[in-house]
């Protein structure tokens, strides 16, 4: 096995890999030629034997941190019973534009694709899914809080959302580039510090801690 390209390996066995994905880079291929360089894609030419579809969750392209990729069919199942069922245990650390208000509290809001705008999201109490997201504040920084959040679902844009949008924090993430001010990839202060499951075939409790670069 070699190490894939730009990742760093917490863990690796013949089963899964644990990356540390940084910001910029895509879970798994895009739509067009230009975007099919993605940590699925490198974990699969680092690792002989993996499975085609080695992604059991998926990170946003600018969101970095951890990531657990299935190297096997079984792991793969079996990980993915775990996500769906929610026992995996998910946090986050991100930096936002601007004060909030209190110090810890629960998002809870419906939000759907708008098929006009991909791949931006939009507030729909009707028809959204419901997403749910815990928080806390870390601290403020010169005019921006750092918080840490806790997704009880896994929503595509929910913490990016659950910030930005008025009836949740009302503050989007530092250079998120769909509902901020960011103007590039890369550049979103939001990363995925602790990722919790069970070891797809030991069933051993696993937990990984990743150093938040901002």
């Amino acid at each position: 096995m070699s190490v894939p390209p730009g990742l760093v390996i917490l863990h690796e066995d013949r089963h899964i890999v644990v990356v540390d994905k940084p910001s910029g880079l895509l879970s798994v291929p895009g739509r067009g030629e230009a975007n099919q360089d993605c940590v699925a894609e490198r974990v699969k030419t680092a690792y002989p034997g993996c499975i085609d579809q080695p992604s059991v969750h998926r990170l946003d392209q600018d969101t970095s941190g951890l990531l657990v990729l299935a190297l096997t069919e079984a792991a793969h199942r079996t990980l993915s019973i775990q996500f769906m069922e929610k026992l995996v245990g998910k946090r986050y650390v991100a930096l936002l534009d601007g004060e909030i208000p209190g110090d810890s509290g629960v998002v809870e809001l419906q939000f759907r694709l708008d098929p006009d705008n991909r791949p931006y999201h939009v507030y729909d109490p009707e028809r959204g899914k419901h997403g749910v997201t815990r928080w806390r504040k870390l601290a403020v920084e010169n005019g921006r809080t750092r918080v840490e959040f806790m997704p009880l679902t896994g929503r595509t844009h929910q913490l990016r959302l659950h910030s930005s949008h008025e009836k949740g924090l009302g503050v989007p993430i530092v250079g998120d580039r769909l509902y901020g001010t960011g103007t590039g990839p890369g550049q979103l202060k939001l990363h995925a510090s602790v990722l919790r499951f069970r070891h797809p075939a030991t069933r051993k409790p696993m937990e990984f801690r990743s150093t938040v670069p901002f």
